[in-house]
């Protein structure tokens, strides 16, 4: 059986363990009913089912996990004792090729018979593991539902237990995501290091020139790239200024709008309009930059005379901001709508109009929340790459001018990460760099957004 079914298998005995428990809780209160008991009867199910569920997951998920590499091991072994000692390199050939085989991947020519033969091994051994899986789960869940059974009592806290375990669970949770932002940037600091050590850091921060490509001889031309990131952050920043100066307005006076002068049908119908624009995929944004706003800036700007690429960071900043506008409207229409009532009646009893309000004492009330939003949408801004690949294009060039083309750090560590490559040499390393030095900027508007909520929220609560 494969995982799905196991899954599926464990919920429903963990649902019957539920219903055992529940039943047993009302016997266990006897004629008193269920008062006599210290929890309600459901929290003696629900104890039942995490009892018997949660070993046999995890069980389930230790088996997913190392079955594999487990089984592998072992086939291995037996073919290393046949074919006789081998290098390590020619180890690691022959075991992809067993992985291949036994994935059903098609080979140029027959397989060696040894080789077939621990394919073979591999799935007699994959099929008795599954059998002693399932009946590991079944004695498993078995005896988790004999214990708790045979523990039930009137007096038997069974909500603080459950809630207890709910808590561990909570508690594993939030460790795995701390332990996966701890590994996402120890993966990008050490690829980092590395590279600042060929690299010079003041070259890569300050550098004027950005030219990644890497001879492969020492007398080619080229032979020494440039890795100066100015040119790089410059586009970022460029085409992200200009993603807010369409998404910031817009966002926000729509959020007012619906905030404060449109009615509740209006409402009801206009804002999840606006927030099908968040789930529209980003290339399908890119599309509309490529094909309709950047040949329409290029159009326009030949009308005016002047000389517009046709690839810029003004149709990719344009589309960009359109993008981010229902960020912008989601965060300002909570953040509005936070502020109490009261100071809306207060401002209308002292004789203030609407938009006297609005001005007055909702948007500065308000103005703590909606600068967060907007540092949370330009970080949104600086890590778009699809649109500006196909709007923007992929030339560094260190210009003000945003009819030019310019480029993108992300776009950068796309290009420079595609295909087969080898990571140790600058030309790959430096996407490390460049991704290293793009989460310091945007933690830092991240803590800075955060900043400003929680320094400033307290005045208006």
């Amino acid at each position: 059986m494969a995982a799905p079914v196991y899954f599926m298998l464990i919920l429903v005995l963990a649902q019957g363990a539920y219903w055992l428990g529940y039943k047993k809780a009302f016997r266990a209160a006897g004629a008193k009913g269920p008062s006599s008991l210290h929890s309600r009867p459901r929290y003696y199910g629900l104890l039942s089912a995490l009892w018997c569920g949660i070993p046999a997951l995890l069980i389930l998920v230790g088996w997913i996990f190392f079955a594999d590499s487990l089984l592998v091991g072992m086939v291995m072994e037996d073919y290393l004792r046949f074919s006789g000692p081998a290098r390590p390199e020619e180890v690691g050939l022959v075991e992809n090729d067993l992985r291949n085989l036994i994935a059903g991947n098609v080979f140029a020519g027959s397989p060696e018979p040894l080789l077939q033969q621990a394919a073979d091994e591999y799935r007699r051994l994959q099929e008795i593991g599954r059998k002693v899986l399932l009946a590991i789960i079944l004695v498993v869940m078995s005896l988790a539902a004999v214990f708790v059974q045979v523990r039930i009592r009137p007096q038997m806290r069974a909500r603080n237990h459950v809630e207890r375990i709910i808590r561990y669970f909570l508690i594993f949770c939030s460790t795995i995501a701390v332990f996966t932002t701890i590994g996402i940037v120890l993966s990008v600091l050490f690829e980092s290091i590395r590279f600042f050590q060929q690299v010079s850091i003041t070259e890569f921060l300050f550098g004027l020139k950005w030219s990644p490509q890497m001879a492969i001889r020492s007398d080619q031309v080229g032979a020494s790239g440039n890795f100066g990131s100015v040119p790089v952050f410059a586009g970022t920043m460029m085409i992200s200024f200009i993603a807010m100066l369409v998404a910031a307005p817009v966002g926000l006076m729509s959020a007012i709008y619906l905030s404060e002068y449109a009615g509740k049908k209006f409402r009801a119908i206009a804002k999840p309009l606006l927030e099908v624009l968040a789930g529209v995929p980003t290339v399908v944004y890119g599309f509309f930059a490529a094909l309709t706003v950047a040949p329409l800036i290029r159009n326009l700007g030949l009308n005016f005379g002047l000389s517009v690429s046709s690839e810029s960071a003004l149709a990719a900043g344009l589309v960009m901001g359109v993008m981010i506008i229902p960020f912008v409207l989601s965060i300002s229409d909570d953040v509005i709508n936070a502020v109490p009532q009261a100071m809306r009646d207060g401002s209308y009893g002292l004789g203030a109009t609407r938009s006297e309000t609005i001005k007055k004492v909702i948007i500065p009330a308000a103005l703590p929340g909606i600068v967060g939003g907007m540092l949370l949408a330009v970080s949104r801004a600086i890590g778009e790459t699809m649109i500006v690949v196909m709007a923007a294009g992929l030339s560094a060039n260190l210009t003000a001018n945003p009819l030019q083309a310019v480029t993108t750090v992300t776009v950068q560590i796309v290009t420079l990460l595609v295909g087969d490559q080898e990571f140790d040499s600058p030309k790959t390393l430096v996407a490390f760099a460049l991704g290293l030095l793009l989460f310091i900027i945007t933690l830092s508007l991240n803590i800075i957004a955060l900043y400003v909520v929680r320094r400033y929220r307290e005045q208006y609560e």
